[in-house]
């Protein structure tokens, strides 16, 4: 099936060359929004945004540019879109290309390349890159060169195709500039159903019968689980789950919930919490390192108790379903559909047991006893032992976890501030800064999956500011702030500019600790002589106002009574505004 290019009324000379067929497949998938910078090599990108209902969007950096599409997609559900130019425009966005990879999140990049017949020529053309395909394809889910404007918009139709049906990562469409420039009579090919891989009923039979049987079960939630939010938050209430989740899946259960642990899985206690659960549900996570900084997550296959523990992983990628952590009852699939199997399955036996225990109430009594019922395949449980109450256990986690976490460091006390200025609802970019990872993954309170936009598996810095401008554009009336460190702010500074340009009123907070702190701590602890990571500091309000931006210094002593109403008067201003909170210990 296929949809028929825009015409251009107001450009009626525009000639149906291969840009059109990139342009008209990106509008039939329904993007409206594109990040990059005009080059000299994509103009024919470019020449039919407008026609086709498509803005796009400027920012100073590519690097930027990439990040923006990350965040747009996080706050929109919609794949980001990024727009380069040959040579340097690409190989500026590769590291915001990693980022999404590592993060599993969908991304597409369009680049002209060298014409056909060039491919490694090394004849000095501008911009000529050995093999930029090839060099891709080793980082990201897929790069492709094409050959044809017809297998250009077909490139497009099947990034999207893939993005839906299956792990979501980055993919690169490179398109020969003779290519870009060259004819097209086709059409845009439309979008294709997604088609979910049929689930596997035995493996659903099992885990929802250990699931019913189980006295404390826990649930772990992550990035890849962001989809299924709604039917998790029934499981979990169905079964009386603790839900924990990592920091990409924050917010997945609203973390007001008496079932909520929040993006705590870093935390000893909620370590310890997953191996004490009879039944551990993984969904849509690796468990890695990044989130769990050392530690572990369940019962480990060579521990004495593993026995003790049925591991369940739910994930759309089979390399996953044994990663960090041995699983037992495997079901490979798209999160919301293994979570919507397994709650038939226990609303159908919640509804047989209703009805048998209804009988059987009106021939033998009740004793009042609440026990959970016996299953097969897990030998972990006790029939007759009563059902620790969820809430119960998810409140004693939770008191554990405020002793681990500092919540009066700033970047706690910060995000907090932010909250109350901004609303519940607020999305709170971050960066690989301390004032995130030990303070807005852990001390922001989110109510949906979106709140948080953030990078722990490659740890990228300058993230924050282009994120918080992408999140803002996929949520035009939604309250978006950034929190960062002095030193991820210095990476991507002059996207503040491009915030200006939109006329955005995203309150930049910049927590300056005069340099690399952490980076500091670690040297001193291996005996280094701190040096290279004290850095200048630069007046940042001073700063925000040479790029057209507002502008206002706070101490960090003073930010209980200064921050929350600048925050609240950079929400509603015209423009952006630089909040910089200047820590003077430091």
């Amino acid at each position: 099936m296929t949809a028929p290019h825009p015409s251009s009324p107001s450009h009626p000379s525009s000639p149906s060359n291969g840009g059109l067929a990139v342009v008209a497949t990106l509008a039939a998938h329904g993007v409206d929004t594109v990040f990059g910078i005009p080059g000299t090599h994509n103009l024919e990108f470019y020449r039919h945004l407008h026609a086709c209902g498509i803005r796009a969007i400027t920012p100073r950096h590519e690097q930027g540019a990439g990040y923006a599409a990350d965040a747009y997609f996080v706050v929109s559900g919609k794949p980001g879109v990024v727009i380069t130019t040959s040579g340097p425009g690409l190989t500026n966005v590769i590291t915001a290309a990693a980022t999404a990879y590592a993060e599993s999140r969908p991304m597409l990049i369009l680049s002209p390349g060298v014409p056909t017949g060039y491919e490694r020529a090394d004849v000095g053309m501008l911009h000529e890159t050995k093999d930029s395909s090839g060099a891709l394809s080793h980082l990201l889910v897929a790069a492709h060169r094409t050959r044809t404007a017809e297998g250009a918009a077909q490139a497009v139709a099947d990034a999207f195709a893939l993005f839906g049906g299956s792990r979501p990562g980055p993919v690169h469409i490179e398109v020969p500039l003779d290519v870009l420039e060259g004819g097209w009579s086709g059409t845009a090919p439309a979008p294709v159903p997604a088609r979910p891989r049929p689930l596997d009923s035995g493996a659903l039979d099992t885990a929802a019968e250990a699931l019913a049987g189980s006295i404390r079960p826990l649930i772990i939630a992550g990035g890849g689980a962001r989809a299924a939010s709604a039917r998790i938050t029934e499981l979990a209430r169905l079964l009386d789950a603790p839900v924990a989740t990592t920091a990409n899946g924050k917010g997945i259960l609203d973390e007001t919930d008496p079932l909520s642990l929040g993006a705590d899985v870093r935390w000893p206690a909620v370590q310890q919490a997953s191996r004490e659960a009879d039944v551990l549900l993984v969904v849509g996570t690796e468990i890695a390192d990044s989130d769990l900084w050392g530690g572990l997550i369940g019962v480990q296959e060579e521990a004495d108790d593993a026995h003790a523990q049925t591991v369940i992983r739910c994930d759309i990628d089979p390399d996953q379903l044994h990663k960090n952590l041995r699983g037992h009852v495997l079901l490979l699939g798209d999160a919301h559909a293994c979570v919507d199997g397994l709650l038939s399955r226990l609303d159908a036996a919640d509804s047989r047991g209703a009805s048998e225990h209804a009988t059987g109430a009106a021939t033998a009594g009740n004793t009042g006893t609440a026990t959970a019922p016996s299953t097969t395949g897990s030998d972990t449980v006790d029939t007759g032992t009563p059902r620790s109450p969820g809430a119960t256990r998810a409140a004693a986690i939770r008191e554990a976890v405020a002793q681990e976490f500092d919540g009066t460091a700033i970047g706690a006390r910060v995000t907090r501030l932010v909250q109350e200025a901004a609303g519940p609802d607020v999305v709170i970019a971050g960066d690989s800064s301390r004032v995130t990872y030990d303070g807005s993954v852990h001390a922001l309170t989110a109510r949906t999956p979106d709140q948080l936009l953030y990078m722990p598996g490659f740890a990228t810095l300058g993230y924050g500011i282009p994120a918080a401008i992408g999140g803002r554009l996929a949520a035009p009336g939604r309250p978006v702030a950034c929190i960062v460190g002095d030193g991820a702010a210095m990476f991507s500074i002059q996207e503040v500019v491009t915030a200006v340009e939109l006329g955005l009123p995203i309150p930049f907070v910049i927590v300056d600790n005069g340099g690399y702190e952490e980076i500091e701590h670690q040297m001193v602890e291996r005996d280094i002589e701190p040096f290279a990571v004290r850095l200048h500091r630069p007046d940042f309000a001073l700063l925000a106002q040479s790029m057209g931006a507002h502008g206002a210094t706070v101490d960090a002593a003073a930010v209980e009574d200064q921050l929350p109403d600048l925050v609240r008067a950079a929400l509603t201003a015209d423009r952006p505004t630089i909040i910089h909170v200047r820590d003077e210990s430091a």
